[in-house]
């Protein structure tokens, strides 16, 4: 047993003592958790019990986005010591699959992802996970940044799919988290320039102190009028859908150039309209992102190096004890904080 921050139903919090997984194979290792992100899927679960055909219908830990310090490992795990700080991939698939022998493990069927229904999340004060999917972190990389490499993959996903070509223009729609990560991700793959739109002017704000960043709030400005004010009409070589918004969704083919490419990051909570037409007269290329895979190595790497400062999107840090108030503010400041992240006590 070991306190971890449950969700007992939709709507239900506890910080209690819960069974936890604690048997070390010869392929694990043993990490205290230190930093833990809330994840937009996290405060759904909470706010909803389901985010599709994934529902919780018994008590579940909650947390995927997670840094660590390794405390034990396995009888055949190379290139891991105790005492090594890491992150954690939070997806663990069957690594004999199909899909993992294409390289595309994140959309393996039978892929355990924490928190997500029946599998239990990382909030808890330790975890046994494969050393296959925990990274050691360069010194210059903090517990708190480690933790943000979880959705900053996903950007990362994003921008291999788009296939970014250096000097490209690339919109973004939506600038919650995922929507952030993509932009980052964008420019550090080559873009020239990035542009988001949003309807949440602090997120704007947040998101538009970056160079190579412009904002489009669009309760001021449509997002098809400022891409084309802004390429003389042409549009832009990329667009990332990151809201999941159905009206984003219809309104993606006016924002592309022709021959350009369209990449679906956001989910829509319902099936959305799309103007198949309008992507078929300019020939865009449709991309769709789930998760990331073969990605980790790669976004650690850019963030150790200085190229990507995840710094300025983490709006508070709350102590593990405080894990239910950090959830609670994650639902009420949607409008204006980025990433809330739960920090564990030293051990």
């Amino acid at each position: 047993m070991a306190e971890a921050l449950v969700l007992e139903e939709k709507g239900k919090l506890s910080l209690r003592d819960f069974p936890v997984p604690n048997d070390l194979g010869a392929g694990d290792v043993r990490v205290a958790i230190r930093t833990v992100g809330v994840c937009g899927s996290d405060v759904h679960y909470y706010t909803h019990g389901k985010i599709g055909h994934f529902i919780v219908n018994e008590p579940m830990i909650l947390g995927h986005e997670a840094a660590g310090v390794v405390l034990e490992v396995g009888s055949q795990v190379d290139g891991l010591k105790p005492g090594d700080r890491v992150c954690m991939e939070p997806g663990i698939p069957d690594q004999t699959s199909r899909a993992a022998k294409l390289g595309i493990y994140n959309v393996d069927p039978s892929v355990q992802f924490w928190a997500t229904p029946p599998v239990h999340g990382c909030l808890t004060p330790e975890i046994v996970h494969p050393a296959a999917f925990t990274y050691k972190l360069p010194d210059n990389v903090t517990f708190a940044e480690g933790a943000m490499v979880e959705p900053f993959a996903i950007g990362m996903q994003s921008a291999l799919r788009a296939r970014i070509q250096p000097g490209d223009i690339a919109v973004v729609t939506g600038a919650g988290p995922i929507g952030m990560m993509t932009a980052l991700a964008a420019l550090a793959g080559g873009c020239a320039k990035v542009y988001v739109a949003d309807l949440a002017q602090p997120k704007l704000d947040i998101i538009g102190a970056y160079d190579g960043i412009e904002t489009v709030n669009i309760r001021e400005t449509p997002v098809a009028e400022a891409i084309a004010e802004a390429t003389d009409g042409w549009g832009a070589d990329v667009v990332f859908e990151c809201s999941g918004a159905a009206p984003a969704i219809l309104g993606l083919p006016g924002l592309a150039r022709p021959g350009g490419a369209v990449v679906l990051v956001g989910m829509p909570v319902e099936p959305a309209p799309m103007d198949i037409v309008g992507l078929q007269a300019k020939e865009l290329r449709l991309e769709t992102v789930f998760r990331y895979a073969n990605i980790y190595d790669r976004a650690i790497a850019l963030i150790g190096a200085g190229k990507v400062d995840l710094k300025p999107l983490i709006s508070a840090t709350l102590p593990f004890k405080d894990s239910i108030a950090a959830f609670d503010r994650a639902v009420e400041a949607r409008e204006t904080d980025v990433k809330i992240q739960i920090e564990f006590p030293d051990a």
